[in-house]
């Protein structure tokens, strides 16, 4: 197939353009070739355009016309709506990629299935992606224009510490300083190692039964936070030291990790895979988070360059931890 992903040297896309281009498929890559963290692609063809800015991105695609275009990185309904303009007569397909934090939170049944509603009143992000499908689907329905949805929950990879605070939390576990946990850390999360969901995404690109179709593309094991943080300890010859600290007060103290503790992390999700398989019959997700946070903390170890504290965030811990060890009584 001819592909263009927009995108496509980031966290999750970067896996994808990889194992497009092992499947010998013809890749075009659209981005403004500025990120400093950017992944060398060798054997893709770059497009240099700004997707923001609709004339240059016309100029750069105008000598194409593609199978599948998947967008990593438009956020809010106005960036849908200029890219189903440039690509209505350039693509058979489209592949907005959304997220599984759009549905329902918390929600009221487990496992989350593509049927659970999409409502999240706590995060303006997973509004913003609902906002999108909602455009798409209706464009499908009163148009034709090809859309398929793509929702990855907690996707990494070796660069990504998929913790609130990141490096910052890995320095203090390595320093025997108190770490955080929201809640009391037993409900359960799904995190997905990039490879394994692009084995997904590739599996509906060009697949003309998933236009008009919602996939979400996870892991099939889930973790207590507990469990995650003890996996980090182990990899590091550690044993954690934790407080346990509410959402909601942690939100009090920091707007931004609140929203995302309060509008997906600090409730449950696991995840019914049951669609995405029966539509790509070998998708499989071969790597447990074990042997991701390996590879994350050896990679980390390898860079120091990204061994970076965020003070900030350190004095949140610090004063987090300051006053729930002194705190008698916890409603987590």
């Amino acid at each position: 197939m001819k592909l263009l992903f927009i995108g496509g040297t980031g966290i999750i896309s970067s896996a994808c353009s990889a194992l497009a281009l092992a499947r010998e498929h013809e890749l075009f890559v659209l981005n403004r070739g500025t990120s400093a963290h950017k992944r060398p692609l060798h054997g893709a063809h770059e497009l240099r355009a700004d997707i923001r800015n609709a004339h240059e991105t016309a100029q750069a695609i105008a000598p194409h016309s593609f199978d599948c275009v998947v967008d990593f990185i438009s956020f809010t309904p106005e960036h849908v709506e200029q890219n189903m303009a440039l690509f209505a007569k350039k693509t058979k397909q489209y592949i907005f990629i959304s997220s599984a934090s759009a549905y329902q939170t918390p929600p009221l049944h487990l496992p989350i299935t593509e049927r659970t509603p999409l409502e999240n009143p706590f995060w303006e992000y997973s509004r913003h992606k609902i906002a999108c499908e909602d455009m798409l689907i209706d464009a499908w329905n009163n148009s034709g224009f090809p859309a398929t949805i793509v929702r990855p929950s907690h996707t990494y990879d070796k660069t990504l510490i998929p913790i609130e605070g990141g490096y910052t939390v890995l320095h203090r576990m390595i320093h025997n300083q108190p770490i955080v946990i929201h809640g009391d850390g037993t409900s359960l999360w799904t995190l997905t190692h990039h490879s394994d969901f692009a084995k997904g995404l590739l599996g509906v690109c060009g697949n003309e039964q998933a236009i008009g179709e919602a996939f979400h593309i996870t892991s099939d094991e889930y973790l207590s936070w507990n469990r995650i943080y003890e996996l980090f300890g182990s990899a590091l010859g550690v044993t954690p030291q934790v407080v346990y600290v509410p959402s909601t007060v942690i939100a009090a103290y920091n707007t931004r990790i609140g929203d995302s503790l309060l509008g997906d992390k600090a409730h449950s999700m696991i995840f019914d895979n049951a669609k995405i398989k029966s539509f790509v019959p070998d998708f499989k997700c071969s790597i447990p988070f074990e042997q991701g946070v390996h590879e994350i903390v050896q990679w980390h170890a390898k860079n120091p360059q990204y061994q970076t504290i965020d003070n900030e965030i350190n004095e949140l811990f610090n004063t987090l931890v300051h006053t729930y060890t002194h705190t008698t009584s916890c409603s987590c």
